[in-house]
């Protein structure tokens, strides 16, 4: 079977003082569904660049195949960005998508193209339309039609499913399931259980592979990680009773040397010969105690390198002197002769948390927006209590820019409980002082959810705030919801999440 293999590899970005990767051996077999899991700013994208031989490094990386990078990207031209991939001006606006598939991979053969857009479900029709007129989610299916209609190619996937919607991550991984050959970033459980046969794993120090999905790795690591604690306990219950032990040894052995000077008992002088030796002896016991300890010390540490905890986050909502905040009843909302959605309904009250959920384009975001007094179109009705303190995150956060501090104080939060409730998230320490615009999609959606959770609120209106989110931190926000309760009205497309924190759901219909 063909490897991926993978031996000393130790890589960081020039400028910067710390590794990313150090002497990372590892092997990845080319017919595997590999995912790959590691926290926001541990190297996943950075890994997946590296094995396309993007950036310079130290050590070996070797394998049989060409490995090829999903979201794709055209090198050297200026333009509009759109799902990840970089356009000129022009495909921005009326290139069609033939076209732009002919300029990511000329050698494409169209009737490959078509049978992966089939099995995605996708109509064919979408190759004679403009690009940019494509929702996210078309555009991601269209694109991974294009990867994956190559052969005798390794595939790099990363983190397909943020312009996707619920329907389209369920077809994406019924589609992925029956692929082999690549290595998948996403921070969607569920969906990562549905794709995967293996994972490869960045953790806190070194990295793991194994069989299985990200559940049966995560109960795994749940009984390593109880059996390294009760470990690390007997250790220092051992340690504890060692250094007793030595302190004991060791006062005995002074305490007998010391007789080795008293006075004559019995008209007979002391034995110094034999009180040495019984000195020397104690103080010898004292030394091997002291080895032990030191052993057991040594035993220890590391043993809880790779535990990953995650710190309990805070959350301090207002209570709205009314049961009900928001009401709509009929509401339909229209862009000039365009409609966006029609005819919805629903009552969200006080320690609620309410998700909208439907495809892409059916006005999830409009609604949270027209909450929040855009002027868009509507008819029907929409009651919105008065008074009413919102907390709001945005789908997209990739234009932050600027000091996080500055980020923290125009928005009048405390600034070291802001960077307190980072460091909570897992945000590395080291970016407090760096621009946000260096920073990572899932660094700038923790700064934004970490501005919003600082926040008190009567509501709390988070569109997608998952997007670019590592699991555990996930996990993380999961407990919060769970413990505090916030009156909450969220678009999130993640259904392991949305069960976790018992969301209600309202479907959303798409007009067309």
């Amino acid at each position: 079977m063909a490897q991926i293999k993978v031996n000393d590899l130790t890589f960081c970005y020039e400028g910067s003082y710390d590794n990313i990767f150090e002497h990372v051996n590892l092997q990845i077999d080319t017919d595997w569904r590999c995912g790959l899991i590691g926290r926001n700013g541990k190297g996943k994208t950075t890994f997946l660049k590296l094995l396309t031989g993007a950036y310079e490094y130290s050590g070996s990386i070797t394998g049989p195949m060409e490995c090829v990078y999903f979201p794709y990207t055209l090198p050297d031209e200026e333009g509009v960005c759109v799902n990840g991939v970089t356009l000129p001006d022009a495909a921005g606006s009326s290139q069609t998508t033939m076209e732009l598939l002919e300029a990511l991979n000329p050698e494409y053969e169209l009737w490959k193209v078509c049978r992966e857009l089939e099995q995605l479900s996708v109509d064919p029709e979408v190759l004679g339309r403009s690009f940019s007129t494509l929702s996210g989610g078309e555009q991601t299916k269209l694109l991974l039609a294009l990867l994956f209609s190559g052969e005798n190619r390794f595939l790099l996937i990363d983190e397909p499913t943020s312009h996707l919607d619920m329907e389209g991550r369920e077809k994406t991984a019924e589609y992925l399931r029956k692929k082999k050959g690549f290595l998948l970033v996403s921070h969607d459980k569920w969906f990562l259980d549905q794709c995967v046969d293996h994972v490869l794993v960045l953790e806190r120090q070194g990295v793991t592979v194994m069989q299985g999905n990200f559940t049966s790795w995560q109960e795994q690591k749940a009984k390593r990680d109880a059996c390294a604690l009760a470990e690390n306990e007997r250790l220092q219950k051992d340690i504890s009773h060692l250094k007793k032990a030595a302190r004991q040894a060791e006062g005995w052995s002074n305490a007998v040397e010391k007789t080795k000077l008293g006075t004559r008992t019995g008209g007979l002088r002391p034995d110094r010969g034999f009180i040495g030796h019984k000195a020397a002896k104690m103080m010898k016991r004292s030394k091997n105690t002291q080895r032990r300890m030191e052993k057991a010390a040594q035993e220890k540490e590391g043993l809880l390198n790779n535990l990953e905890t995650t710190e309990e986050l805070k959350l301090f909502p207002l209570t709205y002197h009314k049961e009900c905040l928001i009401k709509a009843k009929g509401l339909s909302l229209s862009y000039g002769e365009k409609p966006v959605c029609r005819d919805v309904s629903f009552e969200l009250k006080n320690g609620m948390q309410l998700a909208l959920k439907g495809g892409n384009g059916c006005g999830k975001s409009s609604i949270l927006k027209k909450i929040q007094g855009a002027g868009i179109e509507s008819s029907g009705e929409l009651l919105t209590a008065s008074g009413l303190v919102i907390s709001y995150v945005p789908q997209d956060v990739s234009r932050l820019c600027g000091k996080l501090l500055d980020f923290a104080r125009e928005r009048g939060l405390t600034e070291h409980l802001f960077l307190a409730l980072l460091r909570k998230l897992d945000f590395p320490r080291v970016q407090f002082e760096k621009d946000m615009s260096c920073y990572s999609e899932g660094q700038k959606k923790k700064a934004a959810l970490a501005a919003s959770l600082l926040t008190k609120a009567h509501l709390y209106i988070w569109d997608e705030p998952l997007n670019y989110i590592d699991i555990f931190s996930r996990m993380q926000l999961a407990d919060l919801i769970r413990t505090y309760r916030p009156t909450m009205l969220l678009v999130e497309h993640d259904r392991s999440f949305l069960e976790e924190i018992g969301a209600e759901q309202v479907e959303i219909e798409k007009c067309f």
